[in-house]
């Protein structure tokens, strides 16, 4: 272990190049939060969703990256903030108890009923599933409540250093803003004594020295108080910057969406007298038409519906891979994700310290990933799930227990979570679009031959090598452009898709009669429907 921090002053994975800027940092700065501070941020108008497990993912990642490259040296925390003192501006269309909560439109999050009736306020709720959902990863973190954080006066030294520099702040923001809106613009949101909701209202006055603000409250009359104590809260850019100096935070991640105003969030941070951290903008996912995912359209691909299908590393795998190119997050990413991650872990042992520190898998699993590599590949097991037309893993359980010798539900566990993934896949997705055709001349004649080669083999050489021999001669023999068509055709015929797993592979594990029997189907038309 005592040579990982060298290797990692050198290695390329972004994490470990993010670490080094933060390291760069932390000695210029020292421990400005008591630790080196990586922050992360929630917005509890809704639920949790794909965009929160990315980018805890991700700094756990960081995070991970910087213990072992300084050696521990650090005390290190992951902070998860909710900014859950946000009024409450719409109201949510899949929540129910619609009516009461458009009483309390403008509130403070935690200041609104939960319409599930479940905990304090509809913040407190949705702060509970987002830590029940990080909870369920494994994710090491300290939850934080803008709520709490305000009203506890843990900001108020830096609140009133924002109060003195409100000339600054709003030199800072008014150019960002039209005319209208430059007009009532306030950096500081006063909570209404009277009606409790976040004010929208420009300044009447400000004293630093008495550290309160007037303003128009929502009943007419001018009212001054403290910004301390929970009494305001920043605005949503001012408030990026405050909470940066406020907690010393050292690292953030954002989306792409942040990035024209991340200069904001620095400059408010560099005039409250605190270096911003070091910070990385990640590209935002894409849906199936390459249109941005958003919460409110409900596009894209939600974490469940990702775990129906595919594994947890798969999906931590696919936020790890290139998080600076835009990338579809839709079911078809799902197979060559599980698939990719396993090749990853596989290839993990045998390789030098420096090339591990660069494998995925290290990153995914803090330096020490399983050894569990299943037998077949997810790919295959959806083929299999195809040509058997499998209702349940058992199906699937048949073909599975006579390839590998001995292994059951019990021995294979990770392989047995497979199963159920790829019948529930092909049910969904493979089953409703399979499109079986006819063989073409050429490809009767190599399937007729394929046939003749397969019941030519020894007992003793069905293996997956052997087998795909066979299965390149037989195509080899015919007048195939290219030997790509060959193989199109056997999945488009026998299996009703264009693409399918190495087909010798495939051979091995459905086994040679049924595979006889499956192409005696195919040319006698009955899987495309035709006799």
């Amino acid at each position: 272990m005592s040579d990982l921090p060298a290797l990692a002053r050198n290695a390329k994975a972004w994490p470990f190049e993010l670490a080094r800027d933060v390291l760069k940092r932390v000695e210029r700065n020292g421990l400005d939060g008591g630790a080196v501070i990586f922050e992360t941020g929630y917005g509890p108008s809704g639920l949790p969703h794909m965009g929160t497990f990315g980018e805890v993912a991700r700094t756990a990642m960081v995070r991970h990256a910087f213990r072992v490259l300084t050696g521990d040296q650090y005390p290190t925390r992951l902070i998860c903030f909710s900014d859950d003192m946000d009024g409450m501006r719409k109201v949510p269309s899949n929540v129910p108890n619609q009516e009461m909560l458009h009483a309390h439109l403008g509130k403070p999050l935690t200041d609104v009923p939960d319409p599930f009736g479940t905990h304090e306020g509809f913040a407190q709720h949705n702060n509970a599933r987002l830590r029940a959902f990080l909870d369920s990863f494994g994710f090491e973190y300290d939850f934080m409540s803008a709520t709490e954080q305000y009203r506890s006066g843990a900001f108020d030294d830096v609140l009133i250093r924002a109060l003195e520099k409100f000339d600054d702040i709003m030199g800072v923001m008014l150019p960002t803003l039209g005319a209208e809106r430059q007009a009532t613009y306030s950096p500081f949101l006063p909570i209404s004594p009277t009606t409790g909701r976040v004010l929208y209202v420009p300044m009447k006055a400000t004293d630093p020295k008495a550290g309160t603000i007037t303003f128009e409250d929502e009943d007419g009359t001018d009212v001054t108080m403290p910004v301390t104590g929970g009494r305001t809260k920043l605005q949503w850019k001012p408030d990026f910057g405050m909470r940066w100096a406020a907690l010393g935070v050292d690292f953030e991640m954002f989306g792409k969406d942040h990035q024209t105003n991340a200069p904001i969030y620095s400059r408010i941070c560099k005039i409250l007298g605190v270096e911003p951290p070091v910070q990385y903008v990640y590209e935002l996912f894409l849906d199936e038409q390459g249109e941005k995912i958003s919460k409110s359209k409900g596009n894209g691909l939600s974490v469940e519906e990702w775990l129906r299908y595919g594994t947890q590393e798969s999906l931590s795998l696919y936020n790890f891979a290139k998080p600076r190119t835009a990338k579809r997050l839709y079911f078809d990413v799902i197979p060559k994700a599980v698939d990719e991650y396993y090749q990853h872990l596989a290839a993990y042992a045998g390789q030098e310290k420096d090339k591990q520190l660069e494998n995925p898998v290290w990153h995914i699993h803090d330096g020490n990933p399983p050894s569990d590599v299943p037998p077949i590949s997810f790919a295959l097991l959806l083929n299999l799930a195809s040509a058997s037309g499998a209702e349940d893993k058992t199906a699937l359980w048949g073909f599975i227990g006579r390839y590998v010798d001995g292994a059951t539900p019990d021995t294979h566990p990770v392989l047995d979570g497979l199963a159920e993934r790829a019948v529930a896949y092909y049910d969904d997705f493979v089953k409703p679009n399979k499109s079986y055709r006819l063989a073409t001349d050429v490809e009767r004649v190599a399937m007729e031959d394929l046939v003749v080669r397969l019941k030519a083999l020894d007992p003793g050489e069905t293996d997956s090598e052997t087998i795909q021999s066979e299965v390149y001669a037989a195509g080899k023999e015919q007048p195939f452009e290219n030997l790509r068509d060959w193989f199109q055709g056997l999945y488009e015929v026998l299996l009703g898709q264009s693409q399918g797993p190495r087909f010798g592979g495939f051979v091995a594990v459905y086994g040679i009669p049924e595979t006889i029997a499956l192409i005696e189907r195919g040319l006698a038309g009955e899987l495309a429907g035709v006799r």
